[in-house]
């Protein structure tokens, strides 16, 4: 199965695509070698040994041994320990109602911030935005949200200062953002200083000096989920040479 998983590296797999142990992927009875373990992200899914594709898009591979599918989704599926931004749409009692844009509304303790209590509760009001961690996402309970860590830290959750603008993108453009020596964000840093905060739910919110370097900033992102490389680039070098 190894094998032939790394030789479709690349290509485009439909739903209903599957990979099946081949004969080189067993224990020999002479030669001490271990079969290789897959390890499968999103797209792929485990059926007895079969392995199957249930997401349209590219196969993608990470050594030693993960395998994904790279698509352009926009609806998100919640998963347990991933980070978003939400937006509060209700305030009721205790808890507060939160939009992440999937199939239902995620709730949200007063208590899930740093430092709350009962007597110092979080000032947090409808329609603010709020960066968030599941605890809580399976398809038989509602998904829960908190804004700690395991040790009860904020670290950088919250709810947002003013200003900024939010938009959306791809989530294959988030995990590109999100992945370590982001060569996206590494090229827009160097052409516009500015905070970012990147949800996996495809929300992303940048604040820059100014209103008009947010928009260029939002815009380039947005432009960047169809784009190779080379057309990233070349776009980044043209807003450089007329910007201010």
């Amino acid at each position: 199965m190894f094998s032939s998983l790394k030789d479709k590296v690349g290509q485009v797999l439909l739903p209903g695509d599957e990979f099946s142990p081949e004969t080189d992927d067993t224990i020999s009875l002479t030669d001490h070698v271990k079969p290789e373990k897959v390890v499968c992200g999103p797209g792929l899914r485990r059926s007895g040994d079969r392995l199957l594709v249930c997401k349209s898009g590219v196969l993608r591979h990470k050594q030693p041994n993960m395998f994904w599918i790279d698509s352009q989704q926009r609806r998100y599926v919640p998963a347990k320990g991933e980070t978003i931004i939400g937006i509060v749409t209700v305030k009721s009692g205790d808890v507060f109602k939160v939009d992440f844009g999937g199939s239902e509304q995620a709730s949200l303790s007063y208590l899930a911030f740093e430092g709350a209590t009962k007597r110092n509760r979080p000032n947090v009001q409808v329609g603010d935005l709020v960066f968030s961690q599941f605890i809580i996402a399976n398809k038989d309970m509602e998904p829960e949200l908190v804004c700690i860590d395991s040790s009860g830290r904020a670290n950088g959750m919250g709810v947002f200062g003013g200003g900024g603008l939010l938009f959306s993108v791809s989530l294959g453009l988030v995990r590109r953002l999100l992945s370590p020596h982001s060569q996206v964000l590494a090229d827009l840093q160097r052409l516009f200083p500015c905070e970012l905060v990147v949800g996996m739910n495809g929300r992303v919110w940048v604040k820059s000096s100014s209103v008009q370097q947010t928009l260029v900033i939002a815009n380039l992102l947005q432009s960047c989920d169809t784009m190779t490389a080379e057309q990233r680039q070349q776009l980044f070098r043209r807003v450089a040479q007329g910007a201010p």
